[in-house]
């Protein structure tokens, strides 16, 4: 049996992705991956003060732009290697790319997934050609059974992102961006891995050299962050942007980066949040926490953006509809649309009604209502009432609790992280 070949990791260098590789790949995988709109958001650019356009990769096949770097690895395959096949470790975006593109092409592939993948992800990966196998309670034991399997089976490994190849694949993205716009101030664009942002650093900077390269990362997961600013932090979490959620950036990825990328910024929960939410809600997209990092980031730092040309890649729309759901309630939260009060009341007939007409009086509208009447440190005939409402905006909601407080009722806002 065939030993695999070395890893990309111990010989690829930044010499290896040029423009011409991502020009190469370009005409490659041309008519077989969509060719996504870019375009200029008005509102978007009028909230954040900057000039947005927006590049939407969660409009291909599979709701990613991984497709791009799967498909010029598989196109650059020996017959053999077409023949045994290919595998990866991912529980993403790549896992379906190459999924979809290797069985297009009648090239077998082996996703290794870890037994904890939601199994709407394994159903995805299999609904478009993929064999999952489930092993290991985390990413870094199902890659490494992904390299066992890699030997035993004579199979050639795709890396989601620490390939020249896949990275160049993925620099097809601001390859079509600058033939429409060439001239951008800032590409702000999601770092997991690194092979996205290498690929467009590698066409932006050769192209137009005053182009800013900005990366962004989730705040729980500042992997590549750290190797950048050579600091160090704690790494892991429930990140709403699972799509960049690495522990261990790529090594090739990282040389490019440190030489091609100019900054790269940290984003917060809420912020993604709120990102994914106004996408929705404005430009009528759906998009996934990492498809969100780039509008997170000049939403947190709008003075530093402030009057750019910025170009943002909405890199992915894969997510959980209960997920969305909730990220859209609690932005709705946030913004003082939604509250939950708790008033305390005696528990006698016609006390809760008392409550309800002020709260018709106002005009807020009653979704749900909770009584907590044993887990309290009231006396025994008190009760406490969680009230949850939907209110114009949030002075309406405070109006409401200001007449209640006025009628002697102890009212407590119930606050959101």
């Amino acid at each position: 049996m065939n030993a695999p070949d070395k890893s990309i990791k111990a010989t690829a260098t930044p010499a290896d992705l040029t423009l011409e590789d991502v020009k190469a790949a370009a005409a490659r995988i041309e008519g077989s991956v969509v060719k996504t709109p870019m375009m200029h958001s008005i509102t978007l650019s009028e909230i954040t003060g900057a000039d947005i356009w927006l590049k939407f990769e969660n409009l291909q096949f599979t709701a990613a732009y991984k497709e791009r770097g799967a498909l010029n690895a598989l196109l650059q395959l020996t017959d053999e290697q077409r023949e045994r096949g290919v595998i990866a470790a991912s529980a993403g975006n790549h896992s379906q790319g190459l999924s979809y593109h290797g069985t297009r092409l009648g090239v077998p592939v082996t996703i290794v997934m870890p037994k904890t993948t939601p199994t709407v992800k394994v159903m995805q990966t299999e609904s478009v050609g993929g064999n999952v196998v489930l092993h290991g309670e985390t990413f870094d034991e199902a890659n490494a059974h992904a390299r066992e399997l890699e030997i035993e089976r004579g199979l050639t490994f795709v890396h989601p992102f620490d390939d020249p190849h896949i990275a160049a694949g993925q620099g097809t993205v601001a390859l079509e961006m600058l033939e429409l716009k060439d001239d951008f101030d800032c590409l702000v664009t999601p770092i997991g891995g690194g092979g996205l942002i290498s690929g467009m650093a590698t066409v932006a900077k050769t192209l137009n050299p005053d182009i800013e390269m900005v990366g962004v990362q989730a705040g729980l997961f500042p992997s590549m962050f750290d190797r950048f600013k050579g600091e160090s932090h704690d790494c892991g979490g429930d990140t709403l942007a699972e799509g960049i959620a690495v522990k261990n950036p790529g090594e090739f990825t990282s040389q490019v980066i440190k030489e091609r990328v100019d900054d790269i910024l940290l984003v917060d929960e809420p912020s993604l949040e709120k990102a994914v939410s106004l996408l929705l809600q404005i430009e009528k997209t759906v998009v996934e926490g990492a498809g969100a990092a780039g509008l997170a980031a000049v939403l947190e730092n709008p003075e530093r953006f402030a009057g750019k040309t910025v170009g943002l890649v909405l890199c992915g729309g894969n997510i959980d509809t209960r997920l969305l759901a909730n990220v859209l309630l609690r932005d709705l939260a946030r913004q003082g649309r939604l509250a939950r009060l708790r008033v305390t009341l005696q528990d006698r007939p016609g006390a809760l009604f008392k409550v309800m007409r002020l709260f018709d009086e106002h005009n807020v509208n009653i979704i749900e209502i909770y009584h907590q009447r044993i887990f309290t440190t009231l006396p025994a005939k008190g009760l406490i009432t969680d009230i949850e409402c939907e209110a114009r905006d949030a002075g309406q909601v405070e109006r409401l609790v200001e007449a209640l407080r006025g009628a002697k009722y102890q009212v407590q806002v119930v606050e959101l992280n």
